[in-house]
């Protein structure tokens, strides 16, 4: 991955991540979620700076398409990734030394 961000305006880059500063200080949120996502590999400036330009992003297609912000939720990913969390957490508890045994109802 590249170490640096694309050229733009300058005086755009200022407000957005400030804007995605607050943004991410709500928990309840879609954009706090991938403030954490990418946080978690890249590190909090990188991910502050993917959280603004995801803002641009829909600040976008809002004007575009004229319709309001519908934010997604702090579940998002959890809810499109849910078989691979469970999977996931099933590995991380044999590697614990519990034996799980699945049952279908």
């Amino acid at each position: 991955m590249s170490t640096r961000i694309r050229k733009g305006n300058k005086y755009l880059k200022a407000p957005l991540v400030e804007c995605a500063r607050s943004a991410i200080r709500n928990k309840q949120s879609y954009l706090y979620s991938r403030y954490q996502r990418i946080a978690a590999r890249r590190g909090g400036k990188r991910a502050i700076i993917a959280v603004a330009h995801t803002m641009l992003i829909a600040i976008y297609h809002m004007l575009k398409e004229k319709v309001p912000y519908c934010d997604l939720g702090a579940d998002h990913y959890t809810i499109i990734d849910q078989e691979k969390m469970i999977r996931r957490t099933l590995r991380s508890l044999e590697k614990l030394g519990v034996n799980i045994i699945i049952q279908p109802n």
